[in-house]
């Protein structure tokens, strides 16, 4: 059973204010003393590195695509153990779903399944009775959903504020705070969202140290507690990272990249190799000139290398290092990011190499949940397995003629890359809902460690 107190921030829309305020509460509340749980709902990764920055432990993702529905009650439990109180920030708009038009891994969705109050971010600007309207649509739309709040942000004046808080009197729900507009809650952001922490870490701290001050200012805190204390107690086992019939007597030591060029991963994934008896070591790859002593295996997420291509070039003992272990027929997971890293150049700047593809930048954003099924046996799947998956890029990569795809996505066709000892695709994989994966990869890199020997 788990009584941890727990509420959603959400949105009316992306954009709303939502990621504000919810780190700002996280920030407020860790700087009182309480502690903590961050989740986001959905596979974003950025948002998840300011919450864990400002509530003092990892940030997590529940996405009930990703993982299923039945997996966000064991997620949440595993993440909010020993917390004061579970934050969890929404995504998009509070009914924006999978597909657009249902509920599937929406915001109202995981709340539900949480039996968690939400506090509705309202974007407040060039409204004023109006918004009573949008506020009555939003809390009446899904009888099963608690709302039980409102912070209406972006007010533009006192006056406005009483207008605002005027207009919704009739509908006798709290306004739990009001956020003005203002320059010093600013976060810089580009073409995936907002700046990762990792890049910023010093100035990020800085912000959220602000952005706490402004919200403990303008948010009623003790009330914000007493919705999450109100939430029912949840009948759901946490989840556990374990595997019954692997030997944990034998460690390997796998090499996770990580520093400004590679911060996307579920904390999840790196609790399972843990769990299956791996030694995570990270390293930089703009920065160290080889891979950690002892690496057996390499696992390569997604971030931002077109941003640090010119550095990751640089990098040329890095890059032959890299290239050197995959030769060497040790295991290399990669995604996204990892994949670009993996190609022969980016935008015309040399890489790993150890893909025969190329790789470059386009104004066309990919992104959207994915249904995928392996085309080969690889470190990962075995031929025919399915898995669900997510993509969120703005690059393209073409293969030689002579490299094998990893997947075919649903209604997408062949993509990635899948032959050999190297698994490199597009697509971020949440490894909770699919454990026969990292059970793979850790079977393939104690085989090659054992021929090794």
């Amino acid at each position: 059973m788990v009584e941890v107190p727990r509420i959603v921030v959400a949105g009316t829309h992306s954009g709303a204010g939502k990621t504000t305020v919810a780190s700002g509460l996280m920030a407020a509340l860790s700087s009182r003393g309480l502690r903590v749980a961050p989740f986001k709902v959905g596979p974003d990764f950025i948002d998840p590195s300011y919450h864990t920055l400002a509530a003092g432990r990892p940030g997590r993702n529940l996405d009930a695509f990703l993982s299923g529905p039945q997996m966000i009650g064991p997620l949440f439990a595993n993440g909010a153990r020993g917390a004061d109180i579970a934050m969890v920030e929404g995504v998009m708009g509070l009914f924006d779903g999978k597909s657009g038009c249902g509920e599937l891994a929406s915001t109202a969705h995981v709340a539900k399944l949480l039996d968690a109050p939400v506090v509705l971010v309202v974007d407040a600007r060039a409204m004023a009775r109006s918004i009573a309207a949008l506020v009555h649509g939003y809390t009446t739309f899904d009888p099963a959903l608690t709302v039980a709040g409102v912070v209406l942000n972006r007010v533009g004046s006192n006056v406005h504020e009483k207008m605002l808080r005027d207009a919704l009197k009739p509908l006798r729900i709290p306004v739990l705070g009001v956020m003005h507009r203002s320059d010093e809650i600013q976060t810089p952001d580009r073409h995936l969202g907002l700046v990762p922490v990792a890049e910023r870490r010093a100035e990020a701290r800085r912000s959220l140290d602000a952005l706490g001050t402004v919200v403990s200012n303008s948010l009623n805190l003790d009330e914000v507690l007493r919705l999450a204390g109100s939430a029912e107690p949840l009948y759901n086992e946490p989840w556990r990272p374990e595997f019954a019939d692997l030997d944990l007597s034998v460690s390997i030591r796998v090499a996770i990249a990580t520093g400004p060029s590679f911060s996307f991963l579920y904390r999840e994934n790196l609790e399972l190799l843990e769990a299956a008896g791996a030694e995570v070591v990270t390293f930089d790859p703009t920065a160290d000139e080889s891979l950690p002593e002892g690496t057996e295996a390499l696992y390569l997420g997604g971030g931002f290398p077109e941003t640090y291509a010119e550095a990751l070039s640089a990098n040329v003992g890095m890059r032959d290092s890299v290239r050197d272990f995959a030769a060497s027929g040790r295991p290399v997971v990669a995604e996204c990011g990892g994949l670009l890293y993996l190609a022969r150049e980016l935008d015309g700047q040399p890489m790993c190499e150890v893909l025969d593809a190329t790789a470059r930048m386009t104004a066309r954003l990919t992104l959207g949940y994915r249904e995928a099924r392996a085309l080969t046996d690889s470190l990962l799947a075995e031929a025919g397995e399915e898995v669900r998956g997510h993509e969120f890029h703005y690059s393209t990569i073409e293969p030689g003629a002579g490299e094998k795809p990893a997947w075919d996505l649903a209604g997408r066709g062949p993509e990635g890359f899948g032959s050999g000892n190297v698994h490199a695709s597009y697509m971020h994989t949440h490894w909770a809902a699919a454990p026969e994966l990292p059970h793979r990869f850790v079977r393939a890199t104690r085989s090659a460690a054992e021929v090794k020997v």
